[in-house]
């Protein structure tokens, strides 16, 4: 039976000299992004940024709450149009972090569920960090919707 080491423990253990360990890896502090939205009306495909997850932030995980919006609607999450750390324009991704979930009834989703959608990653974005927004799909939509991040950066 081998021993193995995740790329941290090897930084930190394993390599001579170690190596820092990032703090959003280790011993960082857990910060919350919260946002609501009353829609009124809102039409399919609008776009609502909710927040900004500052530069270097790392993912941990979300959820997405809301009334029953209407027949037929449905939310994604990801990301509004923004400028990585080189200042190169990085395009709208709008199931970037959720895919599109039926909100025709009340309910709460996880965000950020894999690494495909998310989960782990490290933000690389320029001072403004990175906005996150919802698209709307499928029907107008009326009611509350709620949209909580938790992320490490220190």
């Amino acid at each position: 039976m081998a021993t193995v080491y995740s790329a941290q423990k090897t930084k930190w253990s394993q390599n001579n000299p170690t190596e820092r360990v990032k703090t959003n890896e280790q011993a960082g502090r857990i910060r919350v992004a919260y946002a609501t939205y009353e829609a009124a009306s809102l039409g399919i495909g609008d776009v609502i940024e909710m927040f900004n997850i500052p530069n270097g932030a790392r993912l941990l995980r979300g959820w997405l709450a809301y009334d029953a919006l209407a027949t037929s609607t449905t939310l994604s999450v990801g990301n509004a149009a923004y400028t990585d750390s080189s200042g190169s324009a990085v395009s709208l991704s709008a199931a970037g972090y959720l895919a599109a979930v039926s909100t025709a009834s009340a309910g709460r989703t996880e965000c950020l569920a894999t690494i495909a959608l998310g989960s782990g990653a490290e933000v690389d974005a320029d001072k403004d960090g990175l906005p996150i927004s919802l698209t709307l799909a499928g029907a107008v939509a009326t009611g509350t919707i709620a949209l909580t991040f938790e992320y490490v950066v220190d």
